[in-house]
């Protein structure tokens, strides 16, 4: 009750803040100090046990809300320790963070100019720069940073769908006919999600075949189209993928756009996690055919370390997005304003509310450049290298797939002693399949480092290593590897 706006609130305000703030700074520098644990682990009955959790009538006092803060950061997980490696999000940049505190203090919506105004600008800005990486003339078209690239994914069926069928916005799904949609087996559970947000049914998402690199196969993204076609279905968008989850393959964009085009197909390119290597211009190669998309998904949250959460969705046709989604709600979008109102994004998105996303990636992009983005993306690129390398032909490790990683994802099983000199059967499987599972168990309780493991097709678990934190050294892939040793020895 002493803090701002109170009467004379003004100097406990300030300590508050000041409080939270040294709390804050604290929390930063132990998250690169390798001496710290990546994570406290407690198990859930154990943290709800341990603290009072509970909401209550009465206030608490100032002191309790800070220690409340202190605990909350105690058992967080340090996603910017050099040894976070668990998910595609790793890393804590300081500009980024700099701009979440500034975003949160201006404490505004995105969906007009009156209201937003420099973050409006911003976006208009900064989508179109991402345009012009993709390779669209002059940056031309459309978009909006989303809350996820399951989210854009959506977006962009929602588009593809309303662009073959705009009567679908008013008359709903039984006004048109059955849509199938194309994507590969390793694709993101986003795809099918989507559909079914939509409407469209997840059985109306075709699964494609793909190679043993994790790639879709042309061929047979073709001949599933032709069948669905016989069966009297219509096939409106094909999601080809450029950076897989689990094992980071590229689809061949070209063929697939060639497709795309033969059978008059919206396509659509998931580089959620990907799409960061158009920064580069060793990398940018694996993303060729890209420019032909009718859009594409681009998470600056992942490989460009850019605070969570930066998704975009970028669209080729400009106004489409407009047509699709807009409802002209007359208390916001008045059409008398004393402005250009083409600056009043508002109406393309699905949401109202929407949270300024934006300005961590224009004011990290201003921090570095775009040479500084693409030497942070090609030192993750090269430390997966470095792993690569150095586990290949190791005694202990098998890869999951042969050949070089294409990004920094690195997929392989660690055998223990045990399991070397076996037979490869139905036992041996069993038994690996345990390995990943105790050893992550023991990471997370000894909080020394996060590696992601998981099963795949006929493959048991393994792990999948991937970098996307710039504070990442060879050093720490060297303790990962010695982690995983000494975990697993006796397994």
């Amino acid at each position: 009750p002493d803090l701002l706006p109170a009467c004379n609130g003004e100097v406990t305000t300030m300590s508050f803040l000041q409080d939270v703030v040294d709390i804050l700074l604290q929390y930063v520098v132990k998250s690169f100090d390798r001496s710290t644990k990546v994570i406290d682990f407690h198990y859930p009955n154990e943290l709800l046990q341990e603290y009072n959790w509970e909401l209550a009538e009465q206030p608490q006092t100032l002191e309790e809300i800070l220690l409340n803060c202190r605990t909350t950061l105690k058992y967080a997980i340090k996603t910017g320790h050099p040894r976070y490696f668990n998910q595609l999000s790793t890393g804590l940049d300081m500009v980024g963070l700099a701009a979440d505190w500034l975003t949160s203090a201006a404490n505004t919506n995105m969906f007009t100019y009156e209201i937003a105004p420099v973050f409006v600008l911003l976006e208009y800005v900064t989508l179109r720069k991402m345009r012009e990486m993709i390779g669209w003339p002059g940056g031309c078209g459309d978009g909006i940073f989303s809350p996820g690239g399951a989210i854009s994914n959506m977006y962009a069926m929602l588009i593809a769908r309303f662009k073959m069928f705009p009567e679908v916005k008013e008359k709903g799904m039984a006004a048109i006919p059955r849509l199938v949609a194309f994507t590969s087996e390793h694709s993101h559970f986003s795809v099918k999600k989507g559909a079914a947000a939509l409407g469209i049914g997840t059985d109306s998402v075709i699964l494609i075949r793909c190679d043993e690199r994790g790639k879709m196969i042309p061929s047979d993204l073709e001949r599933r189209i032709l069948e669905a076609k016989q069966k009297g279905f219509v096939p409106f968008l094909v999601s080809a993928t450029a950076g897989t989850t689990v094992y980071g393959a590229f689809d061949p964009l070209i063929a697939i756009a060639d497709i795309c085009k033969k059978y008059k197909i919206w396509m659509h390119v998931d580089g959620a996690w990907g799409g960061g290597l158009l920064m580069s211009r060793k990398h940018k190669w694996k993303l060729n055919g890209v420019e032909r998309a009718n859009s594409v998904t681009w998470n600056p949250h992942k490989m460009m370390g850019v605070p969570l959460q930066c998704s975009a969705l970028l669209v080729r046709e400009e106004g489409l997005m407009q047509s699709c989604n807009q409802m002209h709600a007359s208390y916001l979008f008045q059409q008398d304003k004393h402005y250009d109102l083409s600056y009043d994004t508002g109406d393309k998105a699905l949401q109202c509310g929407r949270h300024v996303d934006v300005f961590k990636l224009w004011l990290m992009w201003r921090a570095k450049g775009t040479t500084g983005f693409e030497a942070q993306i090609d030192k993750c690129l090269e430390l997966a290298e470095y792993l690569y390398n150095k586990i290949k032909n190791r005694e202990g490790y098998e890869m999951v797939f042969d050949g070089k990683p294409q990004h920094t994802n690195v997929c392989f099983w660690y055998i223990p002693p045990s399991l070397r000199s076996m037979e490869d059967n139905e036992e041996r499987m069993s038994r690996l399949m345990k390995v990943a599972p105790v050893i992550k168990a023991r990471m997370m309780e000894y909080g020394t480092t996060m590696v992601s493991y998981q099963p795949l097709g006929d493959k048991v678990n393994f792990f999948r290593m991937v970098i996307s934190n710039p504070a990442a050294t060879h050093q720490d892939i060297d303790f990962l590897i010695d982690e995983i040793e000494r975990l697993g020895q006796d397994l």
